[in-house]
């Protein structure tokens, strides 16, 4: 297998981006990340994007052959795949190119990920969503995602005495990110009495406890190292690529106070870097929910099991802490369009590692970590990056 690097990334600002469509977004973040790479499309042998359901929030489907008519590839003729993984469709789409080009297949592939998710009622989105869950078993009776990890939220209270006031915690930190980056669809501090007194979703999780539903499109360029360096003097080596998966159906799953999946591909990313926990120096981890972080924090070993919510209290993940997490403010500030989220947190690693990400910058930025889910834990993809 090959060493491969990044050497370009973009991304959208994320929202309700009601001016622009579907294929605007994948345009935007795709022609932003080919400039940043210095390549033009004779460069590129193949594309991959992530979308959960474009064909259901704005019927469209076919999106590998729409993302090489909006980059102006088609004349080219070049391979296009779409890849779904519901949440983690965009990490599973640069899985699917780092493959690609570890394996020697191609030299350059550029990897997107996208999702138009306001052009419809947010009962119709949170339906759609739903389809990453067991439809049958769990969506069929009403089971929704809110539900569902807040099922996950009160089994970690009861276990380990995880508390409301540091899911609160997980927002509170992650909205001060948010206020830092221009491409957040929230760029405003909240505080854990706002959390609290939010209106309850799904007991214990309130409204500001859940990412937002959200329009916004990501992609990168990955190249073979020996490639990446005739076109930039910065790389961003991928040091490990990991998929792993679960039953979609969470009554199905060994424990409820972990995502098993994400164990799984953790341990698989630490043996393939050759590294441990203590050698991330950030990350960036889907907290679709707060409880998903703090047990996200958990799963990758930052911490303990049931030590992720005083963790987050006493200030371990915060952007000056010993292990920051979501500097870009997450998918609870930043937003959640599902197909992107795992192709926008590889760009917040690679700005921290080039040292770009302005006043959200780490001080120490050498090994990052991106974390990506499916539905409730069904599907979890690792990466893991440096700078070069």
């Amino acid at each position: 297998m090959r060493e491969v690097a990044l050497i370009g990334s973009g991304v959208t600002e994320f929202g309700e981006l009601w001016e622009k469509s579907l294929a605007d977004l994948v345009a935007e973040a795709g022609i932003t990340a080919i400039m940043d790479a210095g390549i033009d499309g004779t460069d590129i042998d193949a594309l991959y994007i992530g979308g959960m359901s474009a064909g259901r929030f704005v019927g469209q489907e076919h999106l590998g052959s729409l993302a090489a008519e909006v980059a102006g590839l088609s004349d080219l003729h070049i391979p296009a795949t779409r890849v779904e993984a519901a949440c983690a469709s965009g990490g599973l789409a640069l899985h699917s190119g780092y493959l690609a080009v570890a394996s020697g297949a191609y030299d350059v592939v550029v990897v997107g990920g996208a999702e138009k998710m306001t052009d419809v009622p947010g009962t119709e989105a949170t339906n759609i969503l739903a389809s990453a869950a067991n439809r049958e078993w769990e969506a069929f009776f009403g089971a929704t995602f809110p539900g569902l990890y807040a099922l996950m939220a009160r089994y970690h209270m009861h276990k380990h005495g995880t508390t409301s006031k540091q899911l609160a915690q997980v927002a509170v930190k992650n909205h001060h990110n948010g206020t830092l980056n221009p491409k957040a669809q929230y760029q405003r501090k909240i505080s854990v009495e706002d959390v609290l007194n939010s209106t309850m979703v799904a007991d214990p999780l309130h409204l500001l406890d859940c990412s937002p539903i959200t329009d916004g499109a990501a992609a990168v360029v990955v190249a073979s190292v020996e490639t990446a360096r005739q076109f930039t003097d910065q790389p961003v080596r991928i040091m490990a690529s990991c998929h792993a998966s679960d039953s979609i159906s969470l009554s199905e799953r060994s424990r409820f106070d972990a995502l098993p999946a994400a164990v799984s591909a953790a341990r698989c990313a630490y043996r393939q870097a050759g590294v441990e926990p203590t050698d991330i120096d950030f990350a960036e981890v889907h907290d679709c929910f707060t409880i998903a972080e703090i047990m996200a924090i958990e799963d990758l070993g930052f911490v303990d099991r049931g030590q992720g919510g005083p963790a987050t209290e006493d200030g371990l993940t915060a952007r000056d802490g010993d292990i920051p997490v979501n500097t870009s403010g997450g998918l609870k500030s930043k937003g959640h369009p599902v197909g992107a989220t795992g192709i926008a947190q590889i760009h917040e690693l690679m700005l921290q590692l080039r040292g770009q990400a302005g006043q959200r910058q780490v001080e120490k930025a050498d090994i990052g970590l991106s974390h990506n889910v499916g539905g409730s834990g069904g599907t979890a993809v690792i990466h893991i990056l440096e700078a070069i």
